[in-house]
Order: structure tokens, then sequence, then C-alpha cells
């Protein structure tokens, strides 16, 4: 389990084709390997993976078609930046909210207002997943867990703050760039648990 506070801002080094459908990512990553090792997990994005090799500063991890449909994994090319986080310890503070690393869809970014202090981002909102998102709720934008600041129909909003933009790749991505999205994972066992009516 995830909390959406990213560790680090790695980057993807490497890219290998092993199949058709499927993939070997090579991220550097050097403060999230300090405790890791091969067959641990870490959030790439948002997308929870397994770690198949590790040295000091750079892990490898295999990614099969699942993930890379549903996420936004597949369009990554070698040189961009990506957030990395640790799975919670059993421990450890509870900063974010409930994380599991398993993407429910991915969302273009729509528009960026620039303040001096803050920035307020809007993406689209698939229809799918419209009905877990509520305003001033959790949702998480490619692992960082975010508050909804604004809500329609078809789109979200959520206002960053300076860490935010500095210390995740959400500082950087621009109208039109695709996000993973996980919405709260409690709002769907309620619903579940109500026999699929919704909330």
């Amino acid at each position: 389990m995830f909390t959406g506070i990213v560790a680090e801002l790695g980057r993807l080094i490497g890219l290998d084709s092993l199949s058709d459908d499927a993939a070997r990512l090579r991220i550097s990553g050097p403060a999230v390997l300090a405790d890791a090792g091969p067959g641990d997990s870490i959030a790439v994005n948002g997308v929870c993976l397994t770690v198949v090799t590790t040295d000091s500063t750079e892990f490898t991890a295999d990614v099969m078609r699942e993930t890379l449909v549903r996420s936004s994994l597949g369009s990554l090319e070698v040189g961009d930046a990506v957030n990395l986080e640790r799975p919670m310890s059993a421990n450890g503070r509870f900063d974010g909210h409930i994380v599991q690393g398993h993407v429910d869809g991915t969302a273009a970014m729509l528009a960026r207002e620039h303040s001096e202090n803050w920035d307020v981002v809007g993406f689209a909102l698939p229809a799918e997943l419209a009905k877990y998102v509520v305003e001033k709720g959790s949702i998480t934008v490619d692992g960082v867990s975010l508050t909804v600041s604004g809500l329609g129909d078809d789109w979200f909003e959520v206002s960053l703050i300076p860490t935010t933009l500095s210390h995740t790749t959400l500082g950087r991505i621009e109208p039109g760039d695709l996000v993973n999205l996980e919405v709260d994972v409690v709002a769907k066992y309620v619903e579940r648990m109500m026999g699929g009516r919704g909330i």
C-alpha cells in the first residue's frame, strides 16, 4: 500500500521491448532504492511495479500488456521524469490517503492556471470514474495524493502547492499530456457493498 506522497523524482533511462505485449523499464532513483531489492514494490507514476534487478542508483521492472493499456507507462520515452514512491511501512506516518498503485484509468490534462504560489490544473474525468470523485475528496494523479478542488461532469481540478510543482512531474506536464488516475478505493468498496447501485 502507498500513500501518494512522492519520495523522489526519478527518470526513465531505458525502455526495452520484451515482446509485442511486454516491456522492461530501467529507471534511475537512488533514494527509493536505499531499502529496495528484487521482488520489492515501487510505484512509478502511481503504478505499482515489482523490482526485477537493482543497483545503488537504478532498477528495472517488467510491465505487461494490461499495465501498458491501462496506464500512461506505455507512452513514456527515455529521459522522461517519473514519480517514485516506496510502499508505506507498518509503523510509518499516513500522510496522504490509501493508494494501491492500481491505476483505474488515464486522463488528459486540460489547462493550467498559474499563480505566484500555486497552480490550478484541470483534467478530463473519464465517465466510468466520475461517480467515485467528489469535491474535497482524494484522488491520485500520477501517483500523487491530491484533493479535488473543483469538479464538473467530465472534468476535475486540483490545486498544487510549490512543493508539489517542484518535486513531482505535475509541475512539468502540459495540456494534452496523459496522467494515471486512481480513485479512492473506499468509494469502490462502498459501491460494491451497496450492490453496485452507485453512490
